[in-house]
């Protein structure tokens, strides 16, 4: 395993943050990690990265524990921080030079691997280019390339892909996938329930520290939530709380948000051909998928 993680807690003012939490990464693999706002995750990242001591439980990171070994694990770990932390002061070529000495490789060493990672986060053209000049896209992708200067064989990504446009988000999902495919190991945590459905082999949610579900993201649609969804809107403020109230009962379950009714259901016909004689409503039917699996496990309330 990659990494193990057993009876993991962590508490802060006597709140606990990590309450009892468990899970193992195969080697090669796509592990996501999903929560809510304040769940856990980037305590539970830094906790496996020996930044942050546990108070209790058992760690093994790169065969290695933690955090009595970190350094040595951390020598076999890439890292892609929640915010970058680009030197602004120094070009892209620099960034990735001085990075590379923190893991006392020699300078014509890293030099080698320089243009493979620049061409790898398609900023092979701006290898002289100041962090100023660089979009927010440039940015995440030099942060990609900065993770992998030492060859690591496990790669942590907090939200890799926040505040990016689709473009830029692609372009990461598909350098990921190539990741995975030279056999490295990616722990993801994200608030993207499709980037999780897309990128993770299994994943786990958890909540208030503790994990409450655990699975490939097909498998966690399977168990938790119906296969279709039918969305209803509210076009005219007001036909909403009838149309829910008489047609309940053609769905397996109803959630009601805002001006939005949610019919989860096995067989959606029935209640596709009562909407298409409704009247100032309008609707969307899908399959199911991890955001709703997500959404039904830790609520609809915002969470900040």
């Amino acid at each position: 395993m990659a990494l193990q993680v057993s009876e993991l807690k962590k508490s802060y003012g006597g709140e606990p943050v990590v309450a009892g939490l468990s899970f193992a990464v195969a080697a090669g693999s796509c592990f996501g990690l999903l929560g809510p706002n304040g769940a856990g995750k980037t305590t539970t990242l830094r906790l496996c990265l020996g930044l942050t001591a546990p108070d209790s439980g058992r760690i093994e990171l790169a065969g290695q524990p933690i955090p009595a070994a970190a350094q040595t694990a951390r020598a076999r770990v890439g890292v892609v921080p929640q915010f970058d932390n680009l030197d602004p002061d120094f070009t892209c070529t620099e960034n990735l030079l001085v990075f590379g000495r923190y893991f006392g490789l020699a300078d014509h060493d890293i030099r080698a691997r320089i243009p493979a990672l620049l061409d790898f986060a398609s900023l092979g053209n701006k290898a002289d280019a100041r962090i100023a000049s660089l979009s927010g896209g440039m940015k995440r992708r030099l942060t990609l390339a900065r993770a992998l200067i030492n060859d690591p064989d496990i790669v942590f990504l907090d939200e890799p892909t926040t505040g990016l446009d689709p473009q830029a988000r692609h372009l990461i999902w598909e350098r990921l996938k190539q990741l995975k495919a030279a056999g490295k190991t990616l722990i993801l945590t994200t608030h993207f329930m499709d980037e999780a459905e897309r990128l993770a082999d299994t994943l786990i949610v958890i909540d208030h520290g503790r994990k409450i579900a655990e699975g490939s993201p097909r498998e966690l649609i399977a168990r938790h939530i119906e296969p279709q969804v039918v969305e209803v809107y509210d076009e005219f403020h007001g036909r909403l709380p009838e149309f829910v109230e008489n047609q309940r009962a053609l769905a397996e379950r109803v959630e009601v948000s805002g001006e939005t009714a949610f019919f989860y259901c096995h067989d959606p016909r029935p209640l596709l051909a009562r909407l298409a004689d409704a009247d100032g409503l309008r609707y969307v039917h899908r399959a199911s998928n991890l955001e709703d699996v997500f959404i039904k496990l830790t609520g609809r309330e915002l969470r900040d």
